[in-house]
């Protein structure tokens, strides 16, 4: 049974009406308290009561990362700065910071989203849950530990990093449950192993791992190496961090809390929106938040939307695991190439760790990239014969199934830096003026 079955078991009509209804009260709640918002509806020439139904959000102009930049830090808040209660940002590694301010009732919604998300994963009241998302501006660390203390668990908020440091309190704390990103749980699983640390012999069972997107190969080596269930958490800062959507015990896509978040997947080119079931980029207008509603916000990631019967009894529209962005896309003779496809295909390949990085970098008029993957200890040793005969076999895996040649280097075990966090999976090493 989910978390909130009232909610998250609607029949879809109901679903509908109710995201009309708030998407009105949203409209009507931004024209007024902000500039930014009151100018680009009256430029598109719309009003709230011009939303009749679902499909009328087509007729609302977009909202852009650039758009919350241009209106750094508060530009966008739609209460005044004594009813924020608290502030989160991104890291702004590319420019301004992406502020996100939240009211008390925000942040009660946030626990919600995060209390169903930890719920449809196994999560229950008194679970120890080990919270490896870094604590601070980032929306990761204290969004988790707002889910997790509205369910009722106990948090052992260790933030990132200290790896062994992990490793010993999974052990000594008897921890059920450790989220953080996916390549961090590879990083804590390897050296687990380094230590003869056995993870699947703890209590540990769950673990609930986003803020970067992950293959299903990726969550399959996680669950044999660690002994758990690999569960989804998706999120965005600019909607108010992990919470707007997750997946069930089936494993068969990502639910949206649609009572939260109306989702649309449109046309990367033309913008027009795409048929339930087709792939495009994800947009999402967030229908309760008080302090910076997003109206839809392009969020450049790509995947598809679909409903189906789910075994879990949620109604709740599901999206596909994130193909990829728009904005980490590259063009290789003339091919889209997602990073997400070359991890699964380098997930294929039983001599090489998942543990990979992308170069890409200027041959001539061309885009030339460039695999770096480490191999496994014993590939390595067996020296250079071997190492050539693994990466031709890379190569022609890629070429196979994308059609591109590419550059593999086979490189030596731990090569790669290791991730605490989001991991660097591409390097771009073009001159700027091509990129």
């Amino acid at each position: 049974m989910p978390w909130n079955e009232k909610s998250e078991c609607m029949p879809v009509a109901q679903i509908q009406a109710l995201q009309v209804e708030k998407l009105k009260e949203t409209l009507e709640w931004v024209t007024k308290r902000v500039p930014f918002y009151k100018k680009s509806f009256k430029e598109a020439g719309i009003k709230a009561a011009d939303i009749k139904g679902i499909e009328d959000v087509a007729k609302l102009p977009f909202t852009v990362k650039n758009d919350l930049r241009d209106n750094y830090p508060f530009g966008l808040c739609a209460v005044p700065l004594k009813e924020v209660m608290r502030v989160h940002a991104s890291s702004g590694t590319t420019g301004k910071p992406i502020t996100g301010p939240y009211t008390a009732d925000d942040l009660a919604q946030w626990g919600e989203c995060m209390a169903r998300n930890f719920h449809a994963a196994g999560v229950r009241p008194g679970h120890v849950v080990q919270n490896a998302y870094g604590y601070g501006l980032f929306t990761g660390g204290l969004g988790f530990h707002q889910g997790a203390t509205t369910m009722g668990c106990t948090v052992v908020p260790t933030s990132s990093g200290l790896t062994e440091r992990q490793i010993t309190l999974l052990k000594d704390f008897e921890t059920n449950v450790l989220c953080c990103t996916p390549s961090y749980a590879l990083t804590i699983a390897e050296r687990a192993e380094e230590l003869k640390v056995d993870l699947k012999k703890l209590p540990l069972s769950i673990g609930i791992f986003g803020a970067e997107p992950w293959t299903a190969g990726m969550r399959d080596e996680i669950e044999a190496r660690m002994g758990i269930k690999a569960m989804e958490a998706y999120g965005l800062t600019e909607l108010g961090g992990p919470g707007v959507g997750f997946d069930c015990e089936a494993q068969s896509g990502i639910h949206i809390n649609e009572d939260y978040y109306l989702a649309e997947v449109v046309d990367p080119i033309t913008l027009e929106p795409v048929p339930l079931g087709e792939k495009g980029e994800l947009i999402f207008t967030s229908l309760q938040r008080r302090a910076m509603p997003m109206i839809r916000y392009r969020t450049k990631d790509i995947t598809r939307l679909y409903r189906e019967k789910c075994v879990c009894g949620r109604t709740f529209v599901k999206m596909d695991k994130i193909f990829g962005r728009t904005d980490d896309m590259l063009i290789i003779s003339g091919v889209n190439v997602f990073p997400s496809q070359i991890e699964s295909l380098l997930l294929d390949i039983e001599e090489v760790e998942p543990q990979y990085r992308m170069l890409v970098r200027k041959k001539g008029y061309l885009d030339q990239l460039v695999v770096q993957v480490e191999a496994k200890q014993e590939v390595y040793a067996a020296g250079d014969r071997k190492k050539f005969e693994v990466e031709a076999k890379i190569m022609a895996h890629i070429r196979g199934n994308m059609g591109i040649s590419v550059e593999v280097n086979l490189v030596e075990p731990k090569f790669i830096a290791r991730s605490e966090g989001k991991a660097l999976r591409v390097v771009d090493e073009r001159p700027k003026q091509f990129r």
